[in-house]
């Protein structure tokens, strides 16, 4: 992909995962992840019509934790995962339709506990494909920073 014919984003912006009904979701934007993250709680697998589902759920608003989503997703990968702190767990990876500013691309999640970060969602090298370049002197380039966290 030529480079004049992607996407500018920050280090923070907010995206929509409409296939799980998940809407002004902040993300944070780290190229130094290599796979892209989603804090869930509950995560439960579930067979539907003969395949593998996950159902979890999420709390997409950090100012109301009273707000609960509970999404379902078919399986699509089990990954051994290095975090940020060292720690090597094995997490669920589910397959979704990521919305960034309008553009849309597929994109591979592993759903984990990021509790203790900032952001409910990373988004990592392999999210980002060859579809963005990052400038890491701004924060929402694509969208409204007063509608982040607001579904």
């Amino acid at each position: 992909m030529n480079p004049t014919s992607r996407i500018t984003i920050g280090t923070i912006e907010t995206c929509n995962l409409p296939e799980l009904n998940i809407l002004d979701l902040p993300v944070r934007v780290d190229t130094g992840a290599k796979t892209s993250s989603l804090h869930v709680d509950n995560i439960r697998r579930l067979k539907k019509s003969g395949r593998i589902w996950i159902r979890f759920e999420i709390h997409p608003d950090i100012h109301n934790v009273d707000e609960v989503v509970t999404c379902e997703s078919p399986f699509f990968d089990v990954r051994r995962i290095k975090s940020s702190n060292g720690k090597s767990e094995e997490r669920y990876v589910i397959k979704t339709q990521l919305d960034l500013g309008g553009h849309q691309w597929p994109i591979e999640i592993t759903l984990t506990d990021r509790s203790d970060m900032s952001y409910l969602m990373l988004l990592g090298r392999e999210g980002m494909g060859n579809r963005v370049l990052v400038d890491p002197s701004e924060n929402f380039m694509l969208s409204d920073p007063l509608q982040a966290g607001k579904a």
